[in-house]
């Protein structure tokens, strides 16, 4: 009703009370005519009471009032059955009132997660700092050439890497250290120096024999004393090269030839016997190595060497690279923190981590990735490098567990200057020193080999939540580095409460403007004192203390530890190790000289196969490199890539532009269900570990899909959906770019041309095939108006078919072959000699530059008169692309 609703209930409930409902309308009727329920119009309560006595408008014309009055109030509230109050306030003038919206009851997402070393399942990944995700792997040790087990571990973190940040999008900061400085790296450098110098000073044929006989006596003892079958059986091996080697030269001598046949022995021997002789060079005279160039040389060439494998591997580069080298500052640092703390100690110029003293303390465990390896000497030897794990450095340690922190240089290493005297970082304490660093108190993953869980990852972890943590207060117990025990008077004044974040029954006291303390390990810079109390006291200044917390004083320091936190509950929240690679099911090893380079790998396969090789296992298990598991990579890219060429093919055919869009059958709503299922089975299996096998073979059978649509298509005649099948194809190129197996910029599927040349065969020939297919339109379009039987002899133009390696669906695929495979078929002598129709595509155009590697011009190859083209450079066809044609639907 109009204006105010006072006044007007009486009169309502005084109509309401009418039981005949013709008098009830007419009582309504007269008292709306004296009402304005047009202009101003807001429903009130009165209003909906009046209206839902009624069950539809007046049918008689006189009761107009009513009328127009119900169908104001019928658009408002939606009908006379309308129950409960009017929602909200008054609807306007003419509006029909919004329905309640309902959420959808949707589904639980799925998480990712991972499978974590320091529970041995799978966690729910949750970064510490929102989508920011901080990540150290451990780099390689360089002194050699990298090999196919550095392929395992940097492809599969790349794959890792690729798909947290491209799909899932994190932010992930990915830190890799480069080892420069190791007994390996020291050893091997100074072998190489001393047979180099050996090799120059041009031994007789007399001296030769003598020195490798005389390396031959300490080599049978070490031959002798070998227990590993595997390492027994190379030294074996190198034993019998040697010998058979030095059996020519030996005659030689005895004949007393001399000249280039002499000298050829000799090279013979020099090259059989280097191991051999390097080895003993480097016991005898190892220690006259003084120049610290000859260290710094040979990791710095093979740090090279590996950066390009990477690069060929289409390995992304770590958004940061440290090297120890660089580093031993922030690692001296490291070690005296741990010193005082009470965890390291000094003997005879090296400092050594005490494991015991670790273990026994309260909160801390030692061995928490691979407890049960705990005492497994020769894996702690190992760790300890080739050139400290003599009776006389093993007699330094207080405990056989226990690992060296620094070590004392000796003569024929290079050394720094420290505390302790000159000496060179361990191996476990680099990762340790940088990822603090570069990092903090704690990082989000840390990765490596599996080979790596014990003894290096336990130690890092060791030391690392007792670097910087811990010092020693009045009485014996722990407290913050640079800590002061202050009295009760001084923490009222000086500091403030607070209560820690991850443990309710600790209190916290931190001097003002200092950053807050969450539940395990503390840092140097944050210098609070963290105390359990087991019963609350009066605080200082009246605070209120929280619920099983008492104030700190000098009498409660002095009679329990006191122990203070990091923010974070632990250094590592997810340990990510890649699993093993054998060779074709033996175990790979570099010191038993059983391994593939990465080059060799890649003169064999592509980076794309070796990738979807990978891709085709778990990371975190063992991987058999072998001629089974690459035949099973390159038959799964040759199964996409025919799917990719055929998509193109459909999608350069003639067409207008509306063209694109047709309407949707049973099949196309079928196969888009199919492709979203199998989208939905890829995101869950990501989830799932990042389950890439899982992922490649749901993608599988999508593309199987497809291919069965486009052939139930084409048998009926009819032209697939290309914009179905596009959608589809960009979505299979979309997570194959994730991957990394998409190395280059391609709007869809691989692309054609060798990787890393910026020439394109696909958009170097398109021109051509795009002016063939509109010439064969052409000579179509002519025949069929000029007589019927034309189209029969212009399709007999396609001519033969386009021999090719492998199977094609729907008869189109690019296939790599050689040139001759891909020549043309002479016409038979029988059939009329047709025109030659080839336009500026005849045999032997020219289409581009001359290839780079070869300066020979690249042409174009006609295959089969106009089916198909090929570009070579001289050295074979290098792609067959397909002409697009009119199908025959």
């Amino acid at each position: 009703m109009a204006g105010s609703t006072e006044g007007q209930a009486p009169d309502y409930r005084s109509i309401l009370s009418i039981s005949d409902e013709a008098a009830r309308v007419r009582a309504l009727d007269q008292h709306l005519s004296t009402r304005s329920y047009v202009q101003g119009f807001s429903l009130s309560q009165a209003d909906v009471d009046a209206f839902r006595q009624l069950s539809g408008p007046p049918a008689d014309a006189q009761l107009f009032h009513v009328a127009r009055w119900f169908r104001h109030v019928d658009a408002i509230l939606g009908g006379p059955q309308t129950t409960g109050p009017p929602c909200g306030p008054p609807a306007s003038r003419g509006r029909r009132a919004q329905p309640q919206w309902a959420p959808p009851a949707g589904s639980e997402p799925c998480q990712l997660r991972l499978y974590n070393s320091l529970t041995r399942s799978k966690d729910v990944f949750v970064p510490q700092d929102g989508k920011r995700v901080t990540w150290y792997c451990c780099g390689p040790t360089v002194y050699d050439a990298s090999h196919m087990g550095h392929a395992r571990s940097y492809i599969s973190f790349d794959i890792l890497r690729r798909v947290l940040r491209d799909y899932f999008r994190f932010d992930v900061f990915y830190c890799m250290n480069i080892t420069d400085v190791d007994d390996k790296i020291i050893r091997r450098a100074r072998q190489n120096y001393l047979f180099e110098r050996y090799r120059e000073k041009q031994p007789s044929a007399a001296q030769l024999l003598e020195d490798v006989h005389a390396a031959l006596q300490p080599f049978a003892a070490k031959l002798k004393e070998t227990t590993d079958p595997d390492k027994k059986q190379m030294l074996e091996r190198l034993e019998r090269a040697v010998t058979r080697a030095a059996e020519p030269l030996e005659e030689a001598v005895r004949a007393s030839l001399a000249g280039e046949e002499l000298d050829g022995r000799v090279q013979v021997l020099l090259a059989e016997a280097k191991d051999l002789l390097s080895d003993w060079l480097d016991s005898t005279h190892g220690s006259e190595v003084t120049d610290n160039s000859i260290f710094s040389q040979l990791p710095k060439f093979w740090e090279a060497e590996f950066h390009k494998d990477m690069e060929a591997l289409n390995v992304l580069p770590p958004d940061v690279l440290t090297r120890v080298s660089e580093y031993v500052p922030e690692i001296v640092d490291f070690v005296q923190k741990i010193m005082d703390n009470g965890y390291g100690y000094a003997s005879n110029g090296s400092v050594y981590f005490d494991t015991v003293k670790f273990a026994n303390s309260e909160g801390h465990c030692y061995g928490k990735l691979v407890p049960e390896a705990v005492g497994d000497q020769r894996a702690l030897q190992e760790g300890e490098g080739d050139l400290s794990i003599s009776a006389e450095r093993l007699s330094e340690k207080r405990s056989p567990n226990d690992f060296a922190l620094w070590k004392a240089s000796k003569p024929g290493e290079p050394s720094w200057p420290c505390p302790w005297g000159r000496g060179r970082p361990g191996w476990h304490i680099e990762c340790s020193a940088m990822a603090g660093t570069l990092l903090g108190a704690s990082m989000d993953i840390h990765g490596g080999g599996f080979d790596l869980r014990f003894p290096h990852h336990d130690n890092e972890l060791a030391q690392s939540e007792v670097g910087g943590a811990t010092g020693t207060a009045p009485g014996g117990e722990r407290v913050g580095a640079g800590s002061q025990v202050l009295s009760g008077q001084s923490l009222a004044s000086e500091s403030r409460l607070h209560q820690g974040h991850s443990n309710p029954h600790r209190l916290v006291w931190f001097p003002r403007n200092s950053l807050a303390l969450g539940s395990t390990g503390l840092a140097p810079h944050l210098l609070p004192l963290l105390a359990p109390c087991p019963a609350p006291e009066a605080p200082p200044s009246g605070q209120r203390l929280p619920a099983g917390a008492a104030p700190l004083t000098p009498a409660l320091a002095s009679s329990r530890p006191v122990q203070a936190y990091f923010e974070n509950d632990c250094w590592v929240r997810y340990f990510l190790h890649t699993g093993h690679l054998t060779i074709a099911g033996c175990k790979m090893s570099k010191s038993l000289k059983n391994f593939i380079t990465i080059k060799d790998a890649l003169k064999k396969h592509s980076a794309r196969q070796l990738r979807l090789a990978f891709l085709m296992h778990a990371w975190k298990d063992t991987l058999d490199y072998s001629s089974n598991t690459m035949e099973s990579a390159l038959q799964y890219e040759r199964f996409l890539n025919e799917f990719f060429l055929n998509v193109k093919d459909l999608l350069r055919a003639p067409g207008d532009v509306t063209g694109q869009f047709e309407k949707w059958e049973r099949e196309e709503t079928e196969l888009n269900k199919c492709f979203y299922d199998k989208k939905a089975a890829v995101h869950e299996a990501l989830c799932d570990n990042v389950d890439t096998r899982t992922a490649l073979e749901e993608m599988r059978a999508l593309v199987s899909q497809c291919n069965l649509y486009t052939a139930a298509r084409k048998a009926a005649r009819r032209r697939p959906n290309r914009a179905l099948l596009a959608s589809v194809a960009n979505y299979l190129t979309h997570m194959l770019k994730i991957f990394g197996a998409i190395e280059e910029e391609s709007p869809l599927g691989f692309p054609v041309g060798a990787p890393g040349t910026s020439l394109s065969l696909e958009s170097t020939v398109m021109p051509y095939l795009q002016v063939l297919s509109e010439f064969r339109e052409g000579v179509r379009s002519i025949a069929r108006e000029r007589r019927g039987e034309a189209p029969r002899r212009a399709s007999s133009l396609d001519g033969p078919p386009v021999p090719r390696a492998g199977r094609a669906c729907g008869g189109r695929a690019v296939s790599l072959a050689s040139a001759h495979q891909a020549q043309a078929p002479r016409p038979q002598a029988s059939q009329p000699r047709r025109p030659d129709t080839r336009g500026p595509c005849r045999q032997g155009g020219r289409v581009g530059p001359g290839d780079p590697e070869t300066s020979a011009p690249r042409r174009l190859l006609s295959v089969g008169c106009g089916s198909a083209l090929g570009v070579s450079s001289g050295r074979g066809l290098e792609a067959t692309l397909l002409l697009p044609h009119k199908a025959p639907w």
